[in-house]
């Protein structure tokens, strides 16, 4: 490298704000060293403004997906996932088949109407003798058709108010496939959320390894100047090659990563595994919940403890069913028939007969071999479980909720924590890359300089991807997804 090359590597190098050239904004509130988060725009995260890194979010064209690509923001993905998605799709015809089943007639408040007709022939020979007749009379080949015809109707009047209790436990079905739809909704949008949330994270990690990328190859650029001038060593040059071609493995393995995430969000989605897509960086944390208000919201609205509640309510009332088993029953019949006989032969040419009939049908079990009473005992047991289940789920989503509520707010200390790491990582690298280009530190202590703001970075996502999964946790069980969904 000739000594103007030199001269120009070096102007390159000289101090200034590295982000301002990439087109970073950064925001901070000096107040209280509160930081916002913009996805749309190139953003840094933090309070650290006057750093000389790019941060963990870098500018969406500068990514390495084609620019060209759709992109997808979080709100089209729950929407075609509600449209497309199997289970949903299942689960949406199951609570139509369950809403179709409430009606008077399945529970028996309406008549039965049942109509009937037959029509037959028959050819027969006859012989026969008169009493006090001497010859034998025949008739051969006669002929005789035969008509029927009716209408039945059948109505219980009373069968002990099971019908009215069977008709309060078809609601109750149809409100427990409501609420299982509704389950299956908050759980798939919190997948979606997830898997979105991770395309987002693995997206920004590889754009962290292309900026350690970037400095690695400045590391080379250094190395082989020094080299060139006399004042470096072949073994520093092969040390920094080795970490760029570290960097470069690391590259392809979050490559790879980004593909898988991608996949799994298109399989939720139900299309194509291998579409291409880019995700928008919209994703923001929810600072403001309160425990309170989200108890309260979980234990009205939670879907799983409203489908314990109602299956509590349909022991209830198939116990009542039961017992009113034991009750008399009336039921009403009543019909129209018509019956017509036409014979070639006999005194008799046709017989036609019709007419209403109507009547009154008691019926009351005195005796079943004590099985009544045994299915008594059985529901009584069953609704004794099924209210202990209530307690048992609320219990289980109360220690649930709590767990994620502190999981909530220790994921958000450890974001604010995160960022501060990354200032000091951000600065000690600053301080790094001058003092390597005077040679007074090594390759290996700039290289250390360099994995601790890799790692810093890297950590910092984690902590924002554990800090949305958290907040999704929590709105999930508060019910607040269905509002998200629907």
């Amino acid at each position: 490298m000739n000594l103007f090359n030199l001269l120009l590597f070096l102007s390159l190098l000289m101090p200034g704000d590295v982000k301002s050239a990439a087109g970073l904004n950064c925001t901070t509130d000096s107040s209280n060293q509160a930081y916002s988060v913009d996805f749309e725009s190139p953003v840094c995260i933090g309070a650290h403004s006057d750093k000389k890194y790019t941060s963990i979010f870098i500018n969406p064209n500068s990514t390495t997906t084609d620019t060209l690509e759709k992109t997808l923001t979080l709100d089209e993905a729950i929407r075609i996932s509600l449209e497309n998605n199997y289970g949903i799709q299942i689960q949406r015809n199951r609570a139509e088949i369950a809403s179709n089943n409430r009606t008077l007639g399945n529970a028996g408040f309406l008549p039965t109407l049942t109509a009937n007709g037959s029509r037959s022939g028959s050819v027969e020979d006859s012989r026969f003798e008169l009493a006090g007749a001497d010859e034998v009379s025949e008739n051969l080949g006669a002929r005789s058709t035969f008509t029927n015809a009716g209408i039945n109707l059948s109505w219980t009047l009373f069968d002990g108010m099971q019908m009215f209790i069977g008709y309060d436990r078809l609601g109750e079905l149809e409100q427990l496939g409501e609420e299982e739809f509704r389950l299956n909704l908050e759980l798939l949008v919190e997948q979606v959320i997830t898997a979105y949330s991770d395309v987002n994270r693995v997206r920004d990690q590889l754009e962290v390894i292309e900026s350690s990328i970037e400095i690695t190859r400045e590391r080379i650029e250094i190395a082989e100047t020094k080299l060139d001038l006399g004042t470096g060593s072949e073994y520093e040059l092969l040390q920094a090659r080795t970490d760029l071609n570290a960097d470069r493995a690391a590259l392809l393995r979050e490559e790879n990563r980004l593909e898988a995430a991608r996949i799994r969000l298109n399989e939720l989605l139900a299309r194509d595994p291998l579409m291409v897509f880019e995700t928008s960086s919209e994703l923001a944390l929810n600072r403001q919940l309160t425990y309170d208000e989200l108890y309260n919201r979980m234990v009205e609205e939670n879907a799983s403890l409203q489908m314990a509640r109602i299956e509590s309510r349909i022991a209830e009332l198939e116990l009542r069913e039961i017992r009113g088993s034991r009750l008399p029953e009336l039921e009403l019949t009543s019909g129209y028939s018509y019956s017509r006989t036409d014979g070639g032969g006999g005194f008799l040419l046709f017989n036609e007969t019709q007419g209403f009939n109507v009547g009154i049908t008691a019926r009351i079990n005195l005796f079943d071999g004590f099985n009544n009473r045994l299915r008594v005992q059985n529901a009584e047991i069953n609704r004794k479980n099924s209210e202990l289940f209530v307690e048992d789920e609320l219990n289980r989503l109360e220690a649930t909720f709590a767990r994620a509520f502190r999981d909530y707010e220790n994921t958000l200390e450890l974001v604010d924590l995160e960022q501060e790491n990354l200032g000091v990582a951000e600065e000690t690298l600053d301080i790094a890359l001058e003092r390597f280009r005077l040679g007074a530190i090594s390759n290996l202590e700039f290289r250390e300089a360099q994995r601790a703001l890799l790692n810093a970075e890297n950590r910092l996502i984690e902590a924002i991807f554990e800090a949305k999964l958290a907040e999704t946790e929590l709105l999930r069980l508060s019910g607040v997804l269905q509002h998200i969904g629907l």
